[in-house]
C-alpha cells in the first residue's frame, strides 16, 4: 500500500512538473507586481486544483458513460505519457501544454491560462487521475491520495513559483533542464507499466 501511494505521488508530481513551469511562470510575470504575482500563484494552483478535483471525482463516471473499458485508457494513457516524458528528456516545448510564447501575445491574466490550465493541470495530469481513478474496483483510499497528490504538487508548484527567481539563480535553465530529464526518464518507465497493465486489463496478456 505504501508503494502504491508512493507510485501515485510521483506520478502525479512528475506530470504536473512543478520545476518546468518556473521559466515560464518568470516570462509571464516579468511585468507585474510582487503583490500581483504572489495573487497570480494562489489563483492558478487554486483554479489548478479545482479542476484536477473534478477528474478525480468524475473521471470514472466519465469513462463509464463513454463505454470506455479501463484497460483501454490504460493503454492510452501510457501512450501519452510516454509522449510527455520523450517531451522532458528531449528539452523539447510540452506537446501537450501550451506555453505563453505560443499564444503572441501576454495576456493581462495568465493565471489561469495557461499557468493553471494546461500548465498545471493539463492532458498529462489529467489522464494520470483518470487512470487511477477508472479502476473497475478503486481502493477506498485511492481517491483520498488522490487529492493529497495533486494538493502536494500543486502546493511545491507554487512554492517554486514563489521562489522562481531563486531557482533559476541557483539551479540556473542548466540545473532546471536536468531535473526535468530526470523525471522524463521516471515517467517513461510508469508510462511503460500502465500499457502493460492495460493489456493485462484486457486479457491480452496473461499474468505469469
Amino acid at each position: 500500500m505504501a508503494s502504491e501511494i508512493f507510485t501515485i505521488f510521483l506520478a502525479v508530481f512528475i506530470v504536473v512538473d512543478p520545476f518546468g513551469i518556473v521559466p515560464v511562470f518568470i516570462s509571464l510575470t516579468s511585468s507585474l507586481s510582487p503583490a500581483r504575482r504572489r495573487t497570480t500563484i494562489l489563483k492558478s494552483v487554486a483554479v489548478a486544483f479545482v479542476v484536477l478535483c473534478v477528474f478525480i471525482f468524475t473521471g470514472g463516471a466519465i469513462l463509464h458513460f463513454l463505454g470506455i473499458q479501463p484497460g483501454s485508457f490504460f493503454i492510452a494513457g501510457g501512450i501519452l505519457m510516454f509522449i510527455v516524458s520523450m517531451d522532458l528528456l528531449l528539452g523539447k516545448p510540452g506537446r501537450t501544454k501550451t506555453s505563453g510564447e505560443e499564444n503572441g501575445e501576454q495576456r493581462e491574466d495568465v493565471s489561469i491560462f495557461p499557468l493553471a490550465i494546461p500548465m498545471l493541470a493539463g492532458p498529462g495530469a489529467i489522464t494520470t487521475i483518470l487512470l487511477y481513478a477508472s479502476e473497475e474496483k478503486t481502493p477506498g483510499f485511492i481517491l483520498p491520495v488522490l487529492v493529497g497528490s495533486v494538493a502536494l504538487a500543486l502546493a511545491f508548484a507554487g512554492v517554486t513559483m514563489f521562489l522562481s527567481s531563486f531557482f533559476l539563480r541557483v539551479l540556473g535553465r542548466t540545473g532546471v533542464s536536468v531535473i526535468e530529464r530526470i523525471m522524463g526518464i521516471v515517467l517513461t518507465g510508469l508510462s511503460v507499466q500502465f500499457v502493460y497493465d492495460g493489456l493485462l486489463k484486457l486479457g491480452v496478456l496473461a499474468v505469469r
